[in-house]
């Protein structure tokens, strides 16, 4: 597919005063004048200009350009960097056709094993990040970061201007349904209706407080390492790290908290799109605070990408495995530590193994649910990784 068709080039302006030799944008091949070659590239980066989803973010169609502006000086990070800009992308004459241009641009990305990286627009633009996954014939984790879930359990229907408070909706509801886990991080109680949490746990889906990732934002890294597919909602940072937010908040993530989320979700081998969106220039202060934040965790997600150790054979001499016999069903529990790395993984019994053959028993899992079972204590997270199979 030629993809050029769909994309405009980078404006001068954005990277003219870029001029150290060791920085970010001297060190990848952007879309000036021709367009990069994405099929060898090992991520693609995405301006994302579609704000029609939210009625209230007028300002979202300049976030990828302010966002550039801040990436692009940074030094040059650790790694063989095979890295391209594509520019950004053309919005649709109408909503739904920006969303299938973003699931064409991804699905080919995907496919050849570079990793899209969209940057702006409004938060219901990921549902054009998901349908990317539609064709590829498997299950998919979604993780989603941000202060408020974005369903509305009383009106399912989203109306024009406001797909961006109800697009979780379009992702649960979408036919054919491959969505095997949702993960939401860092929501806020007061933001939300008291019946969501609820609501998602009866799939069986993970929800974390913003208080919970705060007290201990290692517990996060099995949780972002289980997930194919990031969608990261700038209101999840609190304002005085990131004003540049229609609704941002006094509490939130801080930005080194989001830069360490996007660092894990970069180093996992699993992670195949990422998407940051809801950031509004005109809400950000004078020196661009929240674009210099969002480039900062870019820059994370592209080291974590830079750092992967690719730990997958679990019966190599790579992993440590340990048996623990349990008192009641099941009998036994079995986990897997990788001596590099110190991650630790676990079996789940997938009885719908000979129908989804590309999906393991072998979920991502730490320390802590190790040491549940050695005290004979069935760990939630096998609880809720079983409960999805059956």
């Amino acid at each position: 597919m030629n993809l050029s068709i769909f994309f405009k080039p980078v404006e001068p302006e954005v990277y003219q005063e870029v001029s150290a030799p060791n920085s970010f944008f001297k060190a990848i091949k952007v879309y000036t004048d021709t367009f990069p070659d994405y099929e060898e590239a090992d991520i693609a980066i995405i301006g994302l200009s579609e704000n029609r989803g939210n009625e209230d973010n007028g300002g979202a169609e300049r976030a990828a350009d302010n966002v550039r502006q801040a990436l692009y000086p940074l030094k040059r990070g650790s790694g063989s960097y095979k890295i391209v800009d594509l520019g950004n992308l053309n919005n649709g004459h109408n909503l739904e056709e920006t969303y299938l241009r973003i699931k064409e641009v991804c699905e080919t990305l995907i496919t050849h094993n570079t990793l899209p990286v969209l940057i702006g627009g409004t938060h219901d633009l990921d549902y054009g990040q998901y349908q990317a996954y539609e064709s590829m014939e498997k299950l998919v984790n979604v993780l989603s970061v941000d202060a408020s879930i974005d369903i509305d359990p009383n009106n399912t229907e989203a109306g024009e201007g406001t797909e961006s408070k109800n697009h979780l909706h379009k992702i649960l509801v979408h036919d054919p349904n491959y969505l095997l886990n949702y993960s939401h991080i860092g929501y806020q109680s007061y933001l939300i209706d008291n019946t969501v949490p609820a609501l998602l746990d009866k799939f069986y889906f993970d929800t974390y407080r913003l208080g919970l990732v705060n007290q201990n934002i290692n517990a996060m890294e099995p949780v972002i390492r289980a997930a194919d597919m990031l969608s990261f909602d700038i209101a999840a940072i609190k304002m005085d790290d990131a004003p540049g937010n229609r609704h941002a908040q006094p509490f939130g993530l801080s930005g080194q908290e989001a830069c360490q989320l996007c660092w894990y979700a970069g180093h996992s081998e699993k992670l195949t799109s990422a998407g940051f969106y809801e950031y509004n220039p005109d809400w950000d202060n004078e020196r661009k605070k929240t674009a210099s934040v969002i480039g900062t965790m870019i820059w994370y997600l592209i080291e974590g990408y830079y750092h992967r150790t690719f730990e997958n054979d679990f019966d190599s001499n790579d992993f440590i495995k340990y048996i623990v016999p349990m008192p009641s069903s099941p009998s036994i529990l079995t986990f897997y530590k990788a001596k590099r790395s110190e991650k630790w993984w676990m079996e789940v019994p997938n009885p719908q193994v000979e129908v989804v053959k590309e999906r393991q028993s072998i979920v991502p899992c730490d320390q802590s649910d190790y040491e549940m079972a050695v005290k004979g204590e069935l760990p939630d997270r096998w609880i809720q990784t079983h409960a999805k199979y059956l």
